[in-house]
């Protein structure tokens, strides 16, 4: 079985340890704070350490958000808005240079030189209505399908800021796929 290797950038590392975006979007967002992170430790089956789906049990599947941030800029384009902030949709995994949804049911890779995580694509990382008010109105129907894969960690290491490498059994971008390189199965970046 073939393994593609994608050269991308991890942008942002989130952290929270409680939701900001619950109840009526008119009483506005909770005042709770984040950190947009050098690294993070994630650890297998719980997710990213100090985040607020660190090892709930309705959340072991999909304790870790990934969103591209090609997406996030495609659908401020669609709204005819400015690019957004990438940390307001608050995914935990903001990166650069390839295309989430073919993980979705994939086992992966993304490794940095503070470590490598295996990762299980759940499922799509699905928008709450809140987006509609802290990105622009009509963002919520239009991250619909583009707002990230939940993904559940599979091994535990340190992720790091910067370049980084996205190793796939699927080939994610076919525009892309001469950044791609076949592997030998069991090799890992």
């Amino acid at each position: 079985m073939a393994e593609y290797r994608y050269d991308v950038e991890i942008l942002h590392l989130l952290v929270s340890p409680g939701h900001a975006y619950f109840g009526r979007a008119k009483d506005g967002a909770a005042d709770v704070p984040t950190q947009d992170a050098r690294s993070v430790d994630v650890v297998a089956g719980k997710g990213i350490v100090g985040d607020r789906f660190f090892g709930k049990a309705a959340h072991m599947d999909a304790a870790v958000t990934l969103m591209a941030v090609e997406s996030l800029d495609a659908i401020a384009a669609d709204l005819g808005a400015k690019p957004f902030d990438a940390l307001l949709p608050r995914r935990n995994i903001i990166l650069r240079g390839a295309e989430l949804t073919p993980l979705i049911g994939q086992d992966f890779t993304l490794g940095t030189p503070a470590g490598t995580v295996a990762f299980h694509g759940g499922r799509h990382a699905h928008p709450c209505a809140w987006m509609d008010r802290v990105l622009a109105p009509g963002a919520h129907k239009a991250m619909r399908g583009r707002g990230g894969v939940r993904c559940r960690p599979l091994t535990s290491g340190t992720l790091q800021r910067g370049p980084a490498v996205l190793v796939s059994p699927v080939l994610l971008d076919p525009g892309r796929a001469h950044i791609a390189s076949v592997l030998r199965p069991g090799r890992l970046p």
